[in-house]
């Protein structure tokens, strides 16, 4: 259940998409900020592993 919530947040299709509650338009700036700083972290951690692996 968590994972598939997960999954949807972090799905680039939504990043764009209409609220449906039609939130405050700050709140979706600072919801499209964490999703990117998700995105790098996630990035960092692959690249970290990837030379980590080729020593």
């Amino acid at each position: 259940m968590i994972f598939k919530k997960l999954l949807y947040y972090m799905d680039v299709r939504t990043l764009f998409r209409a609220d449906q509650n039609k939130r405050n338009s700050s709140v979706r700036f600072m919801n499209g900020m964490n999703r990117i700083s998700i995105f790098m972290f996630l990035f960092a951690v692959v690249v970290m592993l990837i030379r980590y692996l080729s020593r």
